[in-house]
């Protein structure tokens, strides 16, 4: 009988110990949480809420007024393809140049200086390679000196003056800060495949594409899911590049949703379609993160 009793009572001590352990963890986590609520979660409800309410000099509900906004304003319109722009260029260009870079320079010693100089620029901050691009993009700057130079004067224009052309610049500008940090990745991620892999494909005769294909890009997964997720936030968040090379311009032209928030919300004072923006644009990057990572974490033949 003692010991048929005895085994409740571990149970319950087990029992205890479990919510015990738990409500220890609750306490850690609640000033993380607590903050996490007011500096995030509150001000974002706040948002929504705004975002339901015009901009006249009596606020009133206007349900979903300021969401039409984006469907038809011609400005925000044009915001919405510009960020398509930017997310489908800040996907491709820099994740395939990083890439490229850091295959070919993966071996070789003397390309130390090549990844220096591309890694460089990642670490300059957005408003500084606004300067330097807009040096190099003004109507008098850098390149349409070299095109003149090269006897090419005719292709000498204002490269921030015509949409889609300023958009596409300032992307590349983007692509010249962004690849470094997926050359970085990248290397990192080919410093982690196995050197039996390689060679055991080179005896079977897979050399060159077949080899990179089959053997090492598999391999790269998740570096790959690391530098796609990076580049979709920052194509869907780009603003400081945008706003010290152009603000927005000319005549808002080029824009994306974050650009378009600001200006909303700062700039012309219309709180309402600000917030209304700032909303869409939060649940498209939660949107698009969750379900890239959803696809991409599954476990293989799940």
């Amino acid at each position: 009988m003692s010991r048929v009793a005895a085994r409740p009572r571990r149970r319950d001590r087990r029992v205890h110990g479990s919510v015990r352990e738990r409500l220890y963890a609750g306490g850690f986590m609640a000033p993380a949480v607590l903050i996490v609520g007011i500096l995030l979660i509150v001000p974002f409800l706040v948002t929504v809420h705004r975002s339901f309410y015009s901009d006249n000099v009596q606020s009133r509900f206007s349900g979903l007024g300021n969401y039409r906004l984006l469907f038809t304003d011609p400005v925000l319109i044009r915001s919405v393809e510009n960020t398509l722009l930017w997310v489908t260029g800040t996907l491709v260009l820099p994740i395939a140049l990083g890439l490229a870079i850091a295959v070919m320079t993966d071996a070789a010693r003397w390309t130390r200086i090549v990844r220096l100089a591309v890694v460089i620029p990642y670490a300059i901050s957005g408003s500084a390679v606004a300067v330097v691009w807009n040096f190099v993009l003004a109507r008098n700057g850098a390149l349409n000196a070299l095109l003149t130079s090269l006897h090419l004067g005719s292709l000498a224009h204002g490269w921030l003056l015509n949409w889609p052309g300023n958009t596409l610049v300032i992307i590349v500008a983007s692509t010249w800060q962004s690849t470094g940090v997926a050359v970085i990745l990248f290397l990192v991620g080919l410093q982690t495949i196995p050197p039996e892999t390689i060679e055991a494909a080179s005896l079977d005769g897979a050399d060159g594409w077949l080899r990179f294909r089959h053997i090492v890009l598999p391999q790269l997964r998740p570096v790959m899911i690391v530098v796609v997720g990076i580049s979709l936030v920052n194509g869907l968040k780009a603003f400081d590049l945008i706003w010290v090379l152009t603000q927005g311009g000319p005549g808002r032209s080029t824009e994306t949703l974050a650009a378009s928030m600001y200006q909303e919300t700062f700039g012309l004072q219309r709180l309402g379609a600000g917030s209304a923006i700032a909303v869409v644009l939060t649940i498209i990057v939660l949107g698009a993160s969750w379900t890239y990572l959803r696809r991409q974490l599954q476990p293989e033949g799940a």
